[in-house]
């Protein structure tokens, strides 16, 4: 493994854990860099990934009394019960239509112009629905309903689309349903573990043979800085948007994602 390979691999981990849970698309920033710095293919989009269950793992070890509480509660603890549901039914909308439409959204959806596109057009709605959302009416997780948890992972299926995001989409779907900020990020955290461990092992099944034992080394590279990057960032996210709300993340959108479409319409 070269230098520039190691650089690489630390590089978009850190992008990885830093974005995962931020409402700018994690996987669109990964096409961008993964570009800037020459880091493309079919490897590549298996690792960008792949690497987004080391984000996951933070949130597992950060949220592990409660995951565990729900773990063991399941027997006894309706509100457990709940909780376990409520996730289960968000996140299947997404499942289904990922193993359908898996090869088509990595083939054809995976380019620099659409995650420019996505991130502006999402900053937009980010904006408008912080301006407009309707009176907050659910602030617990185990407060929201089959059919709230089925919308909120309806509205996660429209982060296939890179530059979307997928914490983005969840967490503005459920303050368009009346769930509290804080309330939507945490859910969006929990949704992500059966999602992305889901999307990361259709990748790996998919691209098995092109895989060696060489790509196992930078892959675990990778997801050692996603996970540590995104334990920083997990905690302050709830804290930061209890107090001030996704505004900055829709200018963010706005302005990085009008950037990166002149820099690729000049620098194809």
């Amino acid at each position: 493994m070269t230098f520039f390979v190691l650089f690489q691999a630390i590089f978009l981990g850190i992008v990885e854990g830093v974005t995962e849970f931020l409402p700018v698309s994690s996987t669109g920033h990964l096409i961008i860099a993964g570009k800037l710095i020459g880091f493309e293919g079919t490897k590549a989009n298996v690792f960008e990934v792949v690497i987004q269950l080391g984000a996951i793992m933070a949130v597992c070890v950060l949220y592990a009394r409660k995951l565990a509480g729900v773990a063991f509660g399941l027997p006894s603890d309706p509100a457990a019960r709940r909780f376990a549901i409520v996730v289960v039914i968000a996140f299947l909308p997404a499942a289904l239509l990922g193993f359908f439409l898996h090869d088509y959204i990595k083939n054809v959806l995976f380019s620099p112009m659409v995650v420019c596109a996505s991130l502006v057009i999402g900053g937009v709605a980010i904006l408008l629905i912080e301006r407009w959302k309707p009176e907050t009416k659910i602030v617990e997780v185990e407060n929201l309903t089959p059919l709230t948890a089925l919308k909120i992972g309806l509205f996660q299926c429209i982060s296939m689309i890179p530059g979307v995001s997928r914490s983005g989409a969840t967490i503005l779907g459920a303050l368009m349903l009346g769930v509290e900020r804080k309330t939507a990020a945490e859910f969006s955290f929990f949704l992500a573990i059966p999602t992305m461990l889901g999307a990361s092992t259709l990748d790996l099944w998919k691209a098995r043979s092109d895989l060696s034992f060489d790509d196992s080394a930078i892959i675990a590279i990778g997801f050692t800085a996603a996970f540590l990057s995104a334990l920083l960032v997990v905690r302050w996210l709830v804290n930061f948007v209890s107090h001030h709300g996704f505004t900055v993340f829709g200018w963010y959108r706005i302005i990085f994602g009008t950037l990166l479409a002149v820099y690729f319409i000049n620098f194809p």
